[in-house]
């Protein structure tokens, strides 16, 4: 047990992730169509105060500004040449600010999806897949992460390729995959395939769940399906602020740090360890998750009937395993591909 969020999950019954990266840079002045990363050496000052913001509102885990920060996705803002460069510092930034707490934290090192679709469907290749993750996963390490953190994937051979990318950088990793398509990842992974697919890999995570999708309902409802496959690995729950509604000009979530309560001591009672935000989540619905985890007490697995009731419906009948067509529902809604 030599990775400090083993030690962390070995004392805690919960632990409290962060939130929202774009949502939360988008508020400094981060501008549509650019890349967050790039701020890791353009304005480090708000990417300390990014991750700042997470840790005082109470999280033990956060995520460094590196979510697109792969060759494939940085070569859309002519910047494949700087996955090192770009890595390193997001990690040694979020490293300097958890030395600084004076509490136990934990930084993850945050890698996203490649953004090209797996063969046969797509050009991507499996072996390039693993190249491309494995270059970000030793720059995060050589910056001073202590996880990896593997989020927002949709397809099994990609969070595959990833594992084996932690596995060559000798690093501990957690992975979650976003299911917002009908209860499943948009190439139809279901919460029970995840559950099966991580016992399966020669490197597996330290913990696994679901991130971002469509809202915290149906997150929880994927948590559900976790719980229900009978694993005993932690799960990871990082759900959206509500759902996003065009606004003046911006995306804007929905959901008030009041329901972001809810919906943290909804997660725990679900099965989940792991709880933080996604898109929308800012540091007052932080504050709102940690003040209800720690004040509320324990309560009983909910049903979908109570997450619906406390949350809002579900925007679909099923979560894709086919037992729960009878959910309630609203109208389907468009994810956002990035927190």
């Amino acid at each position: 047990m030599t990775d400090a969020l083993s030690r962390m999950l070995a004392s805690r019954d919960w632990l409290m992730a962060d939130g929202a990266t774009g949502t939360n840079l988008f508020n400094m002045g981060l501008s549509s169509g650019e890349a967050p990363e790039l701020w890791n050496t353009d304005q480090p000052d708000n990417i300390r105060a990014l991750y700042r913001g997470a840790v005082e509102a109470g999280s033990d885990i956060f995520l460094t500004n590196s979510f697109g920060a792969n060759a494939a996705r940085l070569k859309l803002h002519d910047a494949q040449n700087r996955v090192g460069e770009l890595n390193r510092v997001a990690a040694e930034l979020a490293r300097e600010i958890a030395d600084k707490a004076g509490r136990d934290l934990v930084v993850a090192g945050s890698i996203g999806p490649t953004g090209e679709i797996m063969e046969p469907m797509g050009p991507l290749s499996y072996d390039s897949a693993v190249e491309i993750f494995h270059e970000q996963a030793e720059a995060l390490k050589d910056g001073g992460v202590d996880v990896l953190w593997v989020e927002t994937i949709s397809a099994p051979d990609e969070f595959r390729a990833a594992a084996e990318a932690a596995r060559l950088a000798d690093m501990a990793w957690c992975g979650t995959m976003s299911f917002d398509t009908a209860g499943r990842t948009m190439m139809g992974v279901t919460s029970a395939n995840l559950a099966e697919l991580v016992e399966k890999l020669p490197h597996k995570p330290l913990a696994f769940g679901a991130n971002c999708g469509v809202g915290a309902s149906d997150l929880l409802r994927t948590v559900l399906g976790f719980a229900a496959a009978g694993t005993e690995r932690p799960i990871i729950a990082k759900g959206n602020a509500g759902i996003p509604k065009y606004v003046d000009g911006h995306i804007h979530y929905d959901g008030t740090p009041e329901l972001m309560g809810d919906y943290a001591v909804l997660a725990r009672d679900c099965g989940a360890r792991i709880i933080g935000g996604c898109c929308g989540t800012t540091p007052d619905h932080l504050r709102a998750m940690h003040e209800a985890l720690e004040t509320r007490p324990r309560g009983p697995r909910p049903s979908l009937e109570d997450i619906a009731e406390r949350l809002g419906g579900f925007s679909s009948s099923s979560d894709g395993t086919g037992e729960d067509s009878d959910t309630p529902d609203r109208p389907r809604r468009r994810r956002r591909s990035s927190e």
